[in-house]
């Protein structure tokens, strides 16, 4: 039986570099038999943590704030697999990715950790214009470390700046490959 896989595209572009390493992915992963669910985050309403500690992970929506993260609430709980997608902006994800996957914490909070362990695994998809990917990579391990998550190890395609730029590059069958080798 497939794996149910969410894929988080924190890519404002919606047709952008890191929009094509996700398809690339989705398409091995789900040539593979598995079920991609993509949220293109850029489009959604997400609103920043407020740090209330308010939230309550048995509930349908277990934040206080009532936005889009209703939508991918659910996905998580079920998934098997989380994948984060996003450019390199300032040394770490966009500010998409980063609001959504703060406001995740939701999920760790009240009536039971429904994040931490469960048996998920995540794995990095990035574009950017240049190659300096270490500062995120340090971030993502340690978001792994501390969500009891298996690495599965990531995708960095860096060199691309304009729309297209990744296009016929190996980062694509990097990131196909990786959609494909989930067991």
């Amino acid at each position: 039986m497939g794996k149910k896989i969410v894929v988080l595209n924190g890519s404002p572009r919606p047709n952008g570099n890191t929009a094509a390493l996700v398809q690339a992915f989705a398409e091995g992963a789900e040539q593979a038999g598995h079920a991609v669910t993509v949220f293109a985050l850029g489009s959604m309403e997400i609103h920043g943590c407020r740090g209330c500690f308010g939230g309550h992970s048995s509930r349908d929506c277990p934040c206080v704030q009532q936005d889009d993260m209703n939508r991918i609430y659910p996905a998580v709980r079920e998934s098997d697999v989380v994948v984060l997608a996003s450019p390199l902006y300032y040394w770490n994800l966009s500010g998409q990715l980063r609001t959504t996957v703060d406001r995740l914490f939701a999920l760790e909070e009240g009536d039971g950790n429904l994040l931490r362990g469960h048996g998920r695994t995540g794995a990095l998809l990035m574009a950017a214009e240049g190659h300096g990917f270490d500062d995120v990579l340090l971030y993502f391990d340690h978001l792994m470390e501390h969500l009891q998550w298996e690495n599965l190890g990531h995708v960095l395609a860096g060199g691309n700046c304009a729309v297209g730029d990744i296009a016929g590059k190996p980062a694509l069958d990097q990131a196909r490959a990786l959609g494909s080798s989930i067991a």
